[in-house]
């Protein structure tokens, strides 16, 4: 089983926030937004819209259609599809990483982000903690059960935004879906969502968001593809623009992602 850090939700090269991480440890990661034709408004966090979740938080900006992606939690639609499947969707540079690495059925992606605590006024409006500190956290997961590439087989999910003509006719799109259970324990549903823990959270205490606890699991040395650790004495950094960490198909990858689920 390969196991995937994949870096997903609001982040600050896609104009977004600190995702927040709700006062019940809900790790409630946003999605991106986008020219697509979902909308904040599509989605909701115990029935407060998105798209007024996110004034409260940014009073200042205005945000409208969004791209969610992956789709992994069916309580957040307010008009959920009757045929509605967990997927997630890569695409052109990302896609290519994930296919050259061989990544398909029985590999466990991660979902991580960047997030910051908040809390509820006693109006009922939400604000972010005052002196809280930003954090990469792990806030879901999916394990592979397929992988679908013909725009035809990709166009039945109409729902999911990797459908969408943007994308469903590029040679490089491809539709993740989930298993219904864990492989390694049917107890469990084939992807979902984790609550706010010390052991879901990647950065070093009272460092930038971006530089992680050492791991023996995302080391550079269990990193498939060629990555240097850029954080100088303490902890770890990968610098630049990327969205997966491939880690190397072994005992170490595996036990830490099952810790981190279980």
């Amino acid at each position: 089983m390969k196991v995937i850090l994949s870096r997903k939700g609001f982040d600050s090269a896609n104009g977004g926030i600190p995702n927040p991480i709700m006062p019940d440890g809900t790790l409630l990661s946003m999605p991106i937004p986008s020219d697509d034709s979902m909308t904040y408004a599509d989605f909701a966090y115990n029935g407060l819209s998105y798209i007024k979740l996110l004034k409260q938080l940014r009073p200042s900006k205005e945000y409208t259609n969004c791209h969610l992606d992956p789709d992994i939690r069916n309580d957040i639609w307010l008009n959920l599809p009757s045929d509605w499947q967990p997927a997630f969707g890569q695409v052109d540079a990302a896609q290519g990483q994930l296919r050259n690495q061989g990544v398909g059925g029985g590999d466990l992606f991660l979902f991580f982000g960047w997030f910051r605590e908040v809390e509820q006024l006693i109006g009922g409006d939400y604000q972010y903690v005052k002196g809280a500190p930003d954090i990469h956290a792990i806030y879901g997961y999916l394990q592979v059960d397929s992988v679908i590439t013909h725009p035809y087989d990709v166009a039945k999910y109409w729902w999911h935004p990797h459908s969408l003509e943007s994308r469903v006719n590029k040679k490089t799109n491809a539709l993740y879906l989930a298993r219904k259970t864990l492989s390694f324990n049917h107890s469990k549903p084939g992807c979902g969502v984790l609550s706010f823990n010390e052991k879901h959270v990647l950065t070093l205490k009272d460092y930038p968001k971006g530089t992680w606890k050492e791991n023996p699991a995302y080391m550079p040395s269990n990193i498939v593809t060629n990555r240097k650790n850029d954080a100088g004495r303490h902890g770890v950094y990968y610098k630049g623009i990327w969205q997966e960490l491939v880690l190397k198909e072994n005992d170490v990858s595996e036990s830490w992602a099952k810790s981190i689920l279980f």
